[in-house]
């Protein structure tokens, strides 16, 4: 297995582009991640007219996504301090590789919850795990990474609602889950000898049962959450409100997540370079009032052109919202890294998987419009403690040299 990349000598040829296999399989674990979940969002109108559910079930539905997340998510941060992050990274993108096959085979409502708690769960298992991993590679290379493994999850969900509609359009919703199924496999066997091999932490384990006491890792956390919330919203419901709303065709509302994810990705690609150079607080504030722009020009498009012209716009704002809260959960002083990390992807993630099953049940009586008109609110209170964003600059103690 590769090592950490700590000496000297390597950092010649890490200046000169070259993308240390550490780095490049966490990457790839990002842009599964992100497939696997942008492949859900197109699937979601066929889903509901299979199974002849309304808005209200579906959100129950989405619900149990989001329990199975919030339930596996702390589980897999034991067994990281317990194991270590490569081991469980493996594990959980094994497990998650055939589930969307699996939720397309569920033949009525009773196992489609079981089904959908297991998507969801290692949904969120396998993305603290390879978050984790990508803390670890960051802190062996020396630089800030964060923002772009992001980006190939983004690239990921790309990828996969983009192709999505198309593939179920032309072949079928089951030959469409066959080959999710079949690249997920592919990715990960390419990934998995390269996987940095990290140490455990035992003595954590303790410390993450406890609550922090101190405020700074709630705000983060929150930060998080409410930069999640209409990530998560985009997703689950972009396309019903494309398809539904503003009578988009099957090919044309799984680009509403797909242009969505298309402008995180290239915007987070350079986020690491954009908040070297003017810091996590500013980006932070920039990107927070981008994002709310776009989200309210989406909820009051006339038509699905437009609306997906606003998710775009809004996949720039929220872009690297996330990279920096957790950046900052990693880094907050006086406090181990693991403890404001786990706060913030359970928060940030629950915000994602969790708030928006409650968001079809108020869709069903008030339409998706108002929906993604009034959800961009959130964005207020991530202005108000962006201030706190600074710790995203900091990597052990010392100012973060960007990359």
């Amino acid at each position: 297995m590769d090592q950490p990349i700590e000496n000297s000598a390597t950092q010649p040829a890490i200046r000169q582009g070259y993308m240390p296999k550490p780095r490049l399989a966490v990457s790839l674990l990002f842009l599964m991640n992100g497939f696997v979940t942008g492949s859900w969002a197109p699937k979601i109108p066929d889903f509901k007219e299979r199974l002849d559910i309304g808005e209200s079930v579906l959100g129950l539905l989405i619900l149990m996504f989001g329990v199975g997340s919030l339930v596996l998510m702390p589980i897999a941060g034991g067994f990281i301090a317990r194991l270590g992050s490569q081991r469980v990274v493996k594990v959980t993108a094994v497990i998650l590789s055939p589930l969307l096959l699996l939720l397309t085979l569920v033949p009525n409502l009773w196992t489609a919850v079981p089904a959908m708690f297991l998507l969801g769960g290692f949904v969120g298992a396998m993305d603290v795990a390879m978050n984790a991993n990508a803390v670890e590679v960051e802190k062996s290379m020396r630089r800030a990474i964060m923002s772009s493994c992001h980006a190939y999850w983004s690239l990921g969900g790309l990828i996969g609602s983009a192709s999505g509609g198309v593939i179920m359009a032309h072949l079928g919703v089951l030959p469409h889950a066959v080959f999710v199924t079949v690249a997920c496999l592919v990715v990960l066997a390419l990934a998995w000898p390269m996987i940095l091999a990290d140490q455990p932490h035992p003595d954590a384990v303790k410390e993450k049962l406890r609550l922090p006491m101190t405020p700074l890792p709630w705000i983060i956390g929150i930060i998080a959450l409410f930069s999640m919330v209409p990530e998560g919203t985009v997703l689950d419901w972009g396309a019903l409100y494309l398809r539904n709303e503003l009578g988009a065709s099957v090919a044309l509302s799984g680009f509403g997540f797909a242009a969505f994810s298309a402008t995180m990705a290239v915007m987070r690609f350079a986020g690491d370079h954009v908040r070297d150079r003017f810091g996590a607080v500013l980006t932070l504030r920039v990107c927070t009032m981008t994002a709310l722009v776009g989200l309210v020009m989406a909820g009051l498009a006339p038509n699905a052109v437009l609306a997906i012209i606003g998710f775009a716009l809004a996949g720039i704002g929220i872009s690297n919202m996330v990279p920096i809260a957790f950046s900052a959960a990693g880094n907050m002083p006086g406090l181990a890294p693991g403890i404001g990390l786990s706060v913030a992807t359970f928060m940030g993630y629950s915000g994602m998987l969790f708030a928006p099953s409650l968001i079809g049940f108020v869709a069903e009586h008030t339409g998706f419009a108002i929906v993604f008109t009034s959800v961009p609110v959130l964005f207020i209170v991530v202005l108000l403690f962006s201030r706190h964003a600074v710790h995203a600059d900091q990597q052990d103690g010392n100012p973060t040299a960007n990359g």
